[in-house]
């Protein structure tokens, strides 16, 4: 008979050498290959554009704490690194000095690449949900689109899909125009 599989903890993760991406799924360590300048430049875009108007250093009441690249812990077996997550200050007075972070984010941001694609989708939107992550995106730089859902009764539902041709207003950051292009390099010259 083969014996139990131990399922791995956030101990087993930070037992990794830094500057590897790898991520606990289920208990299973899962190591993903870094981002090309595509995906970086998706986080710097929306750092700017979503970050910028609602993660400014005020007390407002609808601000927002936008991180990149973050330790959240959803369970005891499954601890993701999102592209990009935020919390209402109103439920995280603050991230600083937190690995993992325990609070279910507000929002997070996939970005999409050949290796993780799959994943994003199926694994991560399941995680998700089940945890209650209000919205969800998901930017496609090959195909230069961005992907809203949003968690209703434990589904996600589509808020909508746009190119970079479009000005979005995109929940929960609808309060502000996202021109979708700059999140991605220029297009090369005809």
């Amino acid at each position: 008979m083969e014996a139990a599989r131990k399922l791995k903890t956030y101990e087993d993760l930070l037992a990794i050498p830094e500057g590897v991406h790898v991520e606990l799924h289920a208990g299973e360590l899962v190591t993903l290959p870094g981002g090309l300048p595509e995906h970086s430049r998706v986080q710097v875009g929306m750092s700017r554009f979503i970050g910028g108007p609602f993660e400014d250093d005020s007390e407002a009441a609808d601000a927002w704490w936008i991180l990149p690249a973050v330790d959240v812990r959803f369970t005891r077996h499954d601890v993701t690194r999102p592209d990009l997550a935020g919390w209402r200050r109103a439920r995280l007075p603050s991230p600083a000095g937190l690995r993992p972070i325990d609070v279910v984010p507000d929002w997070i941001c996939e970005v999409l690449s050949p290796s993780n694609a799959r994943h994003d989708r199926v694994f991560k939107a399941r995680l998700y949900a089940a945890h209650g992550v209000p919205y969800y995106w998901l930017v496609d730089p090959a195909e230069r689109t961005l992907e809203a859902y949003v968690l209703k009764d434990s589904q996600w539902l589509v808020a909508g899909t746009w190119d970079d041709t479009a000005v979005a207003r995109v929940p929960p950051f609808e309060a502000v125009e996202l021109p979708v292009s700059r999140l991605f390099f220029p297009r090369p010259p005809a």
